[in-house]
């Protein structure tokens, strides 16, 4: 299947495109594109705790994907066939916060005019996507606990008790750990959500991807204004490498529209000046497979201590085997000594 054959779609403000793996589209990372170490090494993540029905909280800077790991997992997840639903916790005001989450009865409050179904009841024996969890305020939180642990919870202006089966990933681009430590959020929560971590790699750890990234929405784009652009000039695109994308890829993705709009012809034509931090120049030299490697292991390595076994260990993180995980330190001069982890 080429790439032009696949439809495009629309997921949390990114188009669908199937991640590239060995020179075959999959059907399992929809959503996804690249073959940068960092991204596969997360993806690996994904197949290894979607069966278990684990909760997963997934961390990343905002524009990198996180609604799209979260699908993924539950993609590939004996709950596939059954509800995903998802609430953006910071979008919602607070007073209505808990409606949202678990409903509330006719009455419950001034504008409750009719029973309302939760986000937990909608998702039930699936998956309830939980975005900037971080947000949750804090007398919310044992509620949300109770419901992680026991399954179960009453709506607004109820005395039932309700119990259902729903597989809670989260996410968020908050240091939560330092919250807890700032008593901004629960620590008996963040513990019950980090069951297992995963950390969605930012566009510059990926660099490499960025010119698939870039070629894929070109055509997107290019289709949907009827447009003919079947050529990038080598400038741009190494302009567009160097960039370090602060937005990450919705901010690449937005960016190629834009150009796509004012471009006359069939060679692509895009205006760097509104890019926040743009020089006009390169600004660094783009990130090696090496380099992105040995970067993503210390990352990992320094998350878990530079404990390499186990359940929560670097090796089950990266989604590899010991022994390889062992190798490829060996191979890239990495010690799991915090004081190499930290330069």
């Amino acid at each position: 299947m080429s790439r032009q054959n696949i439809p495009p779609h629309n997921h949390g403000g990114f188009a669908a495109i199937m991640c590239l793996e060995g020179g075959s589209f999959t059907q399992e990372f929809e959503g996804i594109v690249g073959s940068s170490e960092p991204l596969i090494a997360t993806l690996n993540l994904v197949r290894t705790v979607a069966p278990a029905d684990s909760t997963v909280l997934i961390e990343g800077e905002t524009g990198t994907g996180k609604e799209l790991i979260a699908r993924a997992i539950h993609a590939n997840s004996r709950r596939k066939d059954r509800p995903f639903a998802k609430l953006n916790c910071a979008a919602i005001p607070v007073g209505l916060l808990e409606s949202e989450l678990f409903g509330h009865e006719k009455g419950a409050f001034t504008s409750a005019v009719a029973r309302k179904i939760g986000r937990f009841e909608a998702a039930d024996r699936g998956t309830l996507f939980l975005d900037e969890i971080g947000d949750i305020p804090l007398e919310l939180q044992p509620k949300l606990l109770r419901v992680l642990q026991e399954g179960e919870f009453e709506r607004l202006g109820s005395t039932q008790t309700l119990r259902v089966d729903v597989r809670v990933v989260a996410a968020t681009n908050a240091n939560l750990g330092q919250m807890v430590s700032e008593k901004r959020f629960r620590g008996d929560l963040y513990y019950r959500l980090n069951v297992f971590p995963i950390s969605v790699p930012s566009l510059r750890e990926r660099a490499e991807d960025i010119p698939a990234l870039v070629k894929y929405f070109v055509g997107v784009y290019a289709a949907k204004m009827n447009k003919v652009i079947h050529h990038i000039p080598e400038s741009v695109m190494e302009l567009m490498v160097a960039h370090a994308w602060p937005g990450n890829i919705r901010e690449l993705q937005n960016f190629v529209e834009r150009s796509v709009i004012l471009t006359s012809g069939n060679v692509l034509s895009p205006s760097f000046e509104r890019l926040v931090g743009f020089t006009g120049t390169r600004v660094a030299e783009p990130i090696t497979l090496k380099d992105a490697e040995r970067s993503h292991i210390c990352k990992i390595l320094t998350l878990t201590k530079g404990v390499i076994s186990g359940a929560n260990g670097a090796a089950t993180r990266l989604g590899m085997k010991r022994s390889t995980l062992y190798f490829k330190m060996r191979k890239l001069g990495i010690s799991r000594s915090p004081i190499t982890l930290a330069r």
